[in-house]
């Protein structure tokens, strides 16, 4: 039987330009059996992203459940997963992050009150590292979901707006970003700025003001091009059974309960206010739960959303903040350092009831973090780790390890503080920071950027500048809106956005946008970023600066101590011996370790341990192995050998030389071991290097040239005795 070619019927692509380089959509072909899907190609990456929705909603849920996984292929990169396995395991770091800034802008435009599982799957097939996989990705989702059969109210684009020569540049290619001062993500709608994803070096918040808006007007093209396949293409949308509650039995709750609630609410103290709300809830239930029968999970959206209700009013209609702030406020704050003793930095951030504890360690260049991603990054030098206990909202969840919301987090402090954090050529460690909630009521996050900071000054980190973090929230109702500052735990939940800027005098250093609507107007951007600048400035002046003003001058005593030299590249393998014994011997004789770095034709050695002494001592062998020695050149060495002529001294390993008896001391040495033995340390000087490259030294010259000693002072010919042909010469008898 012969084969029939297969024949796609419904394949489609569709072109267009972004930033200079050609966007293909290819539809039809591929993943057929999944709601929506396509084959985003930009440049050479290549990206497949699909939407599947489940037949019918999640039962005993009260949230809109979407799943967004950003899959990373390393042979999209042409490399074998370097995993035991061979074979990619959870996600990276970069990977989950990604997953977050595509989740953020979709979420808001799906229905609230639908139950269908939806989960969004871009898998990244090649990589371009001009065009950036993400950005692909992002734009992949939105048609994915915009042709399915998916009830959602998209399109949304995005793209990556970067500032280099203080230029705004859309879609930066790989070398651009090397040298941008901005890393910026933007997502929109047709009207507004969906989502913000910021890092940059300190740029002014007219700078980020306008790169913004200079990513939402690029986006407008993109939002166009694909309401254009979804013209052609998109299918009509399913129905779902939808979730809100009656509205009758809505307004039955919201009046029995309404002034008992807002009395319950009407505290600065979460505690206070969890226990106030617990016999409402329960005297809710007990009169409705005969009157709606099986809808007891609908009973608490109703209560829910009459604290919502109320809390939307205060703010709107009397300026009224739960726990009494003005709009421009922030809660009582406190900082502290030095906490923990043992550890080589601590800082504590309170703002209200919100406390992070940042603690920071130092290590070697050996510490970095490897990275098996798809990007052009390897290592990773500064690590920022947040923890979010269930204790610090007062729960009994068990610990099963960071989730997306903590690597999130983490990776938001990390950005903000990257930009101050001294180069390694300052600085040569790698930094850890762990920040560790130990209470919460809103705004984490910035709260770990300003116990960070504490903590690597406390540590003696040289950083740039201080950074401090503050988050600003959202309110509208039709064409009315307003913002405030350090949005508390409720007004996160019950608000529209939680924009958190973090950011050193000068300027902004990261920026993270999560909406609840469809997206902000230009004037809701510039305000909040206003708001947040002055906020952030008012913490960093009153309150971080005063508990301390500037890094520590020396590290903790616990810290390891760092020594860097440079040798030639082609010394590298001198010094690391075969299968590592020179460099293995080195840091068991000196108690240190030692890693290299080869950059280009020099080898970067940086040497640690806690003795500084011994981290010397590791310098002085390394630099002797790498360099040839010189008459004149003085080393540290230690004996190996004794002659009757002389002592044989090792100034490095593999380098040994002969310090001739008449050259071991200043006075007359009848015998060696009356002056060395194997395995003292002495200082020698290089005489000469015979026509057999053999060393010459003598100790005698470096006690003349450099401790001043002749056979006239030296002060060791007193305490030593004198010996003639192997006997003790006795004195003769004193006389009275």
């Amino acid at each position: 039987m012969a084969n029939k070619p297969m024949v796609f019927d419904k394949y489609r692509v569709f072109e267009t330009e972004l930033a200079g380089r050609p966007l293909i959509i290819e539809t039809g072909k591929m993943a057929q059996l999944a709601n929506g899907s396509c084959l985003v190609r930009y440049g050479d990456t290549v990206v497949q992203v699909t939407a599947t929705a489940s037949a019918k909603p999640r039962d005993g849920i009260d949230f809109f459940p979407l799943s967004v996984d950003f899959e990373e292929k390393l042979y999209a990169v042409g490399r074998i997963p370097g995993s035991y396995l061979r074979r990619e395991g959870r996600p990276t770091e970069k990977a989950v992050l990604t997953s977050r800034v595509i989740d953020r802008p979709i979420r808001p435009l799906f229905p609230k009150d639908m139950r269908n599982d939806v989960a969004i799957v871009a898998t990244v097939m090649s990589v371009d590292h001009d065009c950036a996989p993400e950005i692909a990705a992002m734009i992949g989702t939105s048609i994915a979901i915009s042709i399915s059969d998916i009830p959602w109210s998209g399109p949304i684009s995005g793209v990556s707006v970067g500032l280099v020569d203080g230029e705004i540049v859309i879609n930066p290619t790989s070398e651009q970003r090397k040298v941008s001062d901005m890393a910026t993500t933007v997502a929109s709608t047709d009207s507004r700025i969906a989502m913000i994803e910021a890092g940059a070096n300190c740029v002014s918040d007219e700078v980020m003001y306008n790169a913004i808006m200079a990513g939402h007007e690029a986006n407008q093209k993109i939002i166009e091009f694909i309401k254009g396949i979804v013209a052609e293409i998109g299918k009509p949308k399913f129905d779902y059974p939808s979730n809100e509650p009656d509205h009758d039995m809505f307004e039955a709750i919201k009046a029995f309960a309404e002034e008992d609630i807002k009395l319950a609410l009407d505290t600065d103290d979460k505690t206070v206010r969890d226990e106030r709300l617990k016999p409402i809830y329960e005297k809710v239930h007990e009169k409705f739960d005969e009157l709606y029968p099986e809808s007891e999970a609908k009973i608490d959206e109703c209560l829910y959303k009459t604290q919502k209700f109320i809390v939307r009013r205060w703010l709107l209609d009397e300026q009224k903040r739960v726990d009494g702030r003005g709009m421009d406020d922030i809660r009582p704050l406190a900082s502290e350092v030095g906490i923990l003793p043992r550890v080589h930095g601590s800082g504590m951030f309170t703002r209200g009831q919100t406390q992070v504890l940042t603690i920071t360690t130092l290590g070697s260049v050996g510490d970095m973090q490897m990275l098996d991603g798809i990007d052009e990054q390897e290592s990773k030098r500064y690590m920022h780790h947040y923890n979010f206990p269930s204790y610090s909202v007062g729960e009994t969840r068990p610990s099963r390890g960071p989730g997306r919301r903590e690597i999130g987090h983490g990776a938001l402090a990390e950005r903000a503080l990257l930009p101050v954090i001294p180069s390694l050529e300052e600085f040569p460690y790698a930094i850890r920071m762990v920040s560790e909630v130990v209470s919460s009521n809103g705004s984490t996050s910035q709260g770990s950027v300003c116990g960070s900071t504490l903590s690597l000054m406390d540590a003696g980190v040289p950083i740039k500048a201080p950074v401090a973090g503050i988050s600003c929230g959202l309110i509208t109702e039709g064409d009315r809106w307003m913002t405030m500052v350090d949005i508390q735990g409720l007004e996160d939940f019950f608000g529209d956005m939680d924009f958190k800027v973090a950011g050193t005098h000068d300027g902004i250093t990261a920026i993270q946008m999560d909406l609840k609507i469809s997206g902000l107007t230009p004037e809701m951007v510039k305000e909040a970023l206003e708001k947040t600048h002055k906020a952030r400035n008012y913490i960093l002046d009153e309150v971080m600066l005063k508990a301390i003003a500037e890094p520590r001058q020396e590290l903790s005593p616990y810290a390891p101590k760092m020594l860097t030299t440079t040798i030639p590249a082609d010394k590298i393998a001198e010094v690391i011996g075969k299968s590592g014994k020179v460099i293995k011997e080195i840091q068991a004789a000196c108690e240190v370790k030692i890693d290299i770095e080869e950059e280009g034709e020099i080898g970067q050695v940086f040497v640690s341990g806690l003795d500084i002494e011994k981290c010397r001592r590791a310098i002085d062998i390394v630099q002797t192995i790498a360099t040839d020695p010189e008459p004149g050149a003085m080393y540290l060495g230690r004996v190996t050998r004794i002659m009757d002529f002389g002592a044989f001294v090792e100034i490095a390993p593999g380098k040994e030389g002969l310090v001739h008896i008449s050259h071991l001391d200043v006075k007359r040495t009848d015998h060696v071991t009356d002056v060395v033995n194997v395995g003292d340390v002495i200082r020698v000087k290089v005489l000469e290097i015979d026509d057999k490259g053999r060393l010459n030294l003598s100790r005698r010259d470096v006690l003349i040239e450099v401790d001043g000693l002749t056979p006239e002072n030296d002060i060791t010919a007193e305490r030593k005795p004198r010996r003639d042909s192997g006997s003790r010469r006795r004195r003769p008898p004193r006389k009275d």
